[in-house]
């Protein structure tokens, strides 16, 4: 089924990042984790489509995405980033991309961690956020998506890491064997992975490693 929904507002995230508030129709429902594929409602653009994760709660009266521009693809996000409220979309085949299932560690690199923002959302409205950790890598600090936010809801459990930026009150460095065995006491509990080909890789191999069971990563791009 397409759903052709208007952008209601846009608002700057991060110097990259926008969040896409849109209509949303009374007979849509999604659970916390699922995608679609969206497409520009514009001549020509119908059929460049790309999978997007919602990021609002399935009981919110709007629709929202996270998304983050990628100019020198010239591809879908970057015309997103060129739209203005008013514009159409097109939204398409749901699917599920990270399911939760039950408290665990949420492991996530730069726009990664946008598969993450409604399922920690539902579990923070639903008193269920205890037993969950965020170990989350970007580049600077300008980089971070809704840190204010993940900080107010994990609290000491939001570890948040810098690679290419030294700043006090930041772990400094890539999220690497040492890195999770220093943040990670029990390796017999849920991984959610999510972020770029390579990392999923790294940390998948490192998981194996320290004997997490294979059964319970969870891995997306």
């Amino acid at each position: 089924m397409q759903y052709k929904v208007k952008i209601l507002m846009m608002e700057q995230e991060t110097h990259d990042v926008k969040r896409f508030i849109l209509e949303k129709s009374e007979v849509f429902s999604f659970v916390p984790g699922h995608a679609m594929m969206l497409a520009i409602n514009k001549p020509g653009m119908e059929k460049q489509s790309q999978p997007f994760t919602m990021t609002s709660l399935n009981d919110a009266r709007v629709l929202e995405f996270t998304i983050k521009r990628y100019p020198e693809h010239k591809g879908v996000t970057d015309k997103l980033h060129q739209l203005n409220p008013g514009d159409e979309l097109i939204l398409s085949d749901m699917f599920g991309t990270i399911r939760y299932r039950r408290p665990g560690i949420f492991i996530a690199a730069g726009a990664g961690v946008t598969p993450f923002i409604a399922i920690l959302r539902q579990l923070a409205k639903d008193n269920k956020l205890e037993g969950n950790t965020l170990l989350f890598s970007n580049k600077e600090h300008k980089d971070i998506i809704l840190e204010r936010e993940f900080k107010n809801m994990l609290k000491e459990r939001c570890i948040l890491t810098l690679t290419r930026e030294e700043r006090e009150g930041y772990e400094y460095g890539r999220i690497d064997e040492n890195f999770i065995k220093k943040h990670v006491m029990d390796f017999n509990q849920e991984f959610y992975i999510c972020g770029p080909d390579s990392f999923v890789a790294s940390m998948r191999e490192i998981l194996q490693k320290l004997k997490a069971p294979s059964s319970e990563i969870i891995f997306e791009k």
